[in-house]
């Protein structure tokens, strides 16, 4: 094509200098004669073209030069073409040919080094330094044919120093491959060196047992089978020639591990068989790590996990057991902060409080009204499988990482980060991370000293602390006068009379449980909680805190000054939501705590359960509950829906509180001072006391969805509790309604026990009852 288009080049201006003349002297013609061309007598040639001139010769001559030359041009293109291509087709079909003659002759050289003779020289000739360099030597030609050019420094290096007295060790070897017999030889030998590496003993079996069945069929063949054994016997001096630095004892089991990867890349050129020789090789310092006493720190617990629980509180636990019920096999992680595994928190302000035994504190046992005693925590350590053991645990089971704090989430990943960087993947997560409970800006604002003398009571350590300390002071102030308030109140009051402690209770309503009971059940209230021995100072809204002389003195706005030892602060839960920013979930600007729908989902696989739940309520909208029994439910509610039962939420949670062994009241609902009540009571017996109930129903803790009574267990003689106090006024027991749109919404059972089914009943109907005293008969509130 090129040529033809040089020519071209040439010839064009020829072809158009012709054209142009012969136009040129038509032209002429025609003027000088006066008369059209066509007039003019046609000129004969003999030895050219009609109408003759030299110039018409030359343009005729071009032209069919270059259709000549495009012909011949074309011919020779289209017979080439298809003579390349029968070229390229014989080729194609030639090649299975040329595969089948040159496959055998690379097994030969390849296969015999990885098989023979690693393991057999490093015992034959363990004394003898100079017989396995020269088997290395020939290791050389191996790895100049051989794909792998990383190990030819090592070998050229060998093959300086000899190449004949490898011969003596060929001829021993030759005989062996036929027979089985060199196998056993190799794996006789390995015990030596096994004790300082066994891994590579192993290995250097699993490769010998492939590679030997090709190697009488290749010999078998073709006389150059010879020099491959040759070959073969030379590598194995590799690992033997390491050997001679490998006496200290440390060294060695690094020195066995390495040389194995090199023959195997030397011996199998072929990707299959490189991939077999790749799997003995990796798992041999993991061995080594398994055989150590101890497991790195980053071993400690398994990196992913199906279930993962962050939070170790009642929902964590209760969703646990939820997962382990519906599939049995699951593998449950939990991470909590804390160093202890989940636990009971209603306990740590009643019932251990009244405990006879010195040592609670240690123990954390305490009895019941009912007489049986039992242990905080929800399971003992048998219970649980240690983090290592999670992953390999053919059944599953529950683990638990304590003194763990979750810093980041990783929504798209699938995966969080401890405190420690350590990261962990899931499936499915739950976040129960429960609440941390609020303090008193004048109390921050009011210096470090005064923050040591402050407890915000919410963990087992402070329930240790406090005890401590109200035995080594002689006054104690709680701030705060709702559930967690008054229940440390009476507790504290009840350990005042023995002690000569003085117990100060002070909140900004007018009464005990102010935003929550009716301001005449409050006032009662009140009164019995005086009666405990403690100090009640109502409408209380605190100035300012100082340390002086070795006291806290508390200023009121109203001018009043509190002298104390000690702080209690009890004004309410804070959910925690610190991972909500990392994780991108939103949270509830109302209530607080992580918005979720009905199911408790925050997204696709993670859940939220317990005090940190801001849940939709299909009967009673949305809401955020910080009780005991409402992080069974919604944990229990969470585990099923993590193994696919989608269920709303829709039963009704209850919650409880006890003022002593004599009065406490149980709730179910929304329970609102604000909203108006309607209250039935009668007088109450000797029956209607916390005591009598957990006497009568067999239960400890007042929680109709407990997952903790396996862990109950009577006593052989149970101290008696204090003698029950018959009420002398109208508010010994019955049964408040709280209205909203002449809708019951909510209920408090006060000193009435064993029937929150019917309350849930009537609030999961959102009737109107037009008498409210005929409801109240349900409850059998005036039977003795």
């Amino acid at each position: 094509m090129l040529k033809c288009r040089t020519v071209w080049k040439k010839l064009a201006p020829l072809a158009r200098a012709s054209s142009t003349l012969c136009r040129q002297n038509v032209r002429r013609a025609g003027l000088n004669n006066g008369k059209m061309p066509s007039c003019v007598p046609a000129g004969h040639m003999s030895t050219g073209p009609a109408g003759g001139g030299r110039e018409n010769q030359m343009y005729f001559l071009l032209v069919g030069v270059t259709c000549v030359g495009g012909g011949v041009y074309a011919y020779r293109t289209i017979k080439g073409d298809h003579q390349r291509y029968q070229d390229r087709i014989d080729e194609i079909s030639s090649r299975p040919h040329k595969q089948a003659t040159e496959e055998p002759a690379i097994p030969i050289q390849s296969e015999p080094p990885a098989v023979a003779e690693p393991e057999p020289q490093a015992a034959l000739s363990p004394e003898e330094p100079s017989p396995p360099a020269p088997d290395v030597e020939i290791l050389a030609p191996i790895e100049t044919t051989e794909p792998p050019p990383a190990d030819e420094p090592m070998v050229e290096a060998s093959a300086e120093e000899a190449a004949e007295p490898s011969a003596a060790p060929v001829v021993e070897e030759e005989p062996s491959p036929p027979s089985e017999p060199s196998p056993a030889e190799l794996t006789e030998p390995p015990p030596a060196p096994v004790a300082e590496s066994e891994p590579t003993a192993a290995a250097a079996e699993s490769l010998a047992a492939e590679p030997t069945e090709p190697q009488p069929e290749e010999s078998a063949e073709e006389p150059v089978v010879e020099a491959p054994p040759e070959e073969a016997a030379e590598p194995s001096a590799a690992p033997v020639v390491e050997e001679e630095p490998s006496p200290p004892s440390e060294s060695s089991p690094a020195e066995f591990t390495e040389p194995p990867p090199a023959p195997v890349a030397e011996s199998e050129p072929t990707a299959a068989a490189e991939s077999l020789a790749a799997e003995p090789t990796e798992p041999q310092p993991e061995v080594v790590a398994e055989s150590g006493d101890s497991l790195p720190a980053s071993l400690q617990f398994p990196s992913h996990t199906p279930y993962l629980l962050i939070g170790g509180g009642t929902a964590s636990f209760a969703a646990a057991r939820s997962i382990r019920a519906r599939d049995p096999g699951a593998k449950v992680l939990i991470v909590t902060d804390e160093p202890v595994p989940p636990y009971m928190r209603p306990p740590l302000s009643k019932e251990l409080w009244f405990s006879d035994d010195p040592s609670v504190t240690e123990t954390l046992r305490f009895k019941q009204w009912n007489g049986k005693e039992r242990s905080i925590y929800f399971q003992p350590p048998s219970f649980y499988i240690s983090a290592e053991e999670l992953d390999g645990a053919e059944n599953g089971g529950v683990a638990v990482l304590t003194s763990k704090t979750v810093v980041h989430m990783d929504v798209r990943g699938n995966k969080i980060k401890l405190d420690d960087n350590t990261e962990i993947s899931y499936d499915k997560c739950l976040i129960a991370t429960g609440g941390v409970p609020r303090s008193l800006q004048v109390i921050e604002r009011a210096g470090e000293e005064v923050m040591k003398r402050t407890t915000l009571f919410r963990k087992v350590e402070d329930f240790k602390s406090l005890d401590k300390v109200s035995r080594n002071i002689k006054s104690i102030t709680i701030i705060g006068g709702g559930f967690l308030g008054s229940e440390l109140a009476c507790a504290l009051g009840r350990r005042s009379t023995e002690c000569d402690l003085e117990v100060i209770q002070m909140f900004p309503e007018k009464g005990n449980m102010g935003k929550v009971l009716p301001e005449y059940l409050s006032n009662w209230t009140t009164e019995k909680v005086k009666k405990e021995g403690v100090k009640v100072i109502s409408e209380a809204l605190v100035k300012s805190v100082v340390c002086k002389d070795e006291k806290l003195e508390i200023q009121l706005k109203d001018g009043r000054l509190v002298k104390t030892d000690h702080i209690v602060a009890a004004v309410g839960l804070e959910p925690n939501v610190d991972l909500a920013k990392s994780a991108g979930l939103e949270v509830d600007s109302d209530f607080g705590g992580f918005r979720v729908n009905a199911e408790l989902q925050a997204r696709s696989n993670i859940w939220v359960a317990g005090d940190a739940a801001c849940f939709y309520d299909i009967r009673l909208g949305r809401r955020r509950v910080e009780h005991h029994d409402h992080a069974v439910v919604s944990g229990r509610l969470a585990g099923e829906n993590m193994t696919g039962a989608n269920k709303p939420y829709w039963h009704q949670s209850m919650f409880w509180s006890d003022l002593g062994p004599d009065v406490g009241y149980e709730a179910i609902g929304i329970v609102d001072s604000s909203l108006p009540t309607v209250g039935v009571f009668a007088k109450a017996t000797s029956k209607d006391t916390p005591k009598a109930a957990t006497e009568k129903s067999g239960t400890g803790i007042r929680s109709e969805s407990e997952t903790e009574d396996t862990a109950v267990s009577p006593v052989a003689s149970p101290t008696p509790a204090p003698p029950a106090v018959l009420q002398k006024d109208e508010y010994g027991k019955g049964v408040i309604f709280y209205l909203r749109d002449k809708v019951v919404v909510g209920i408090i059972l006060w000193n009435v026990f064993n029937r929150m089914p019917v309350a849930r009943k009537i609030i999961k109907d959102g009737e109107q009852h037009v008498d409210l005293n005929e409801v109240a008969k349900l409850f059998n509130i005036h039977d003795d």
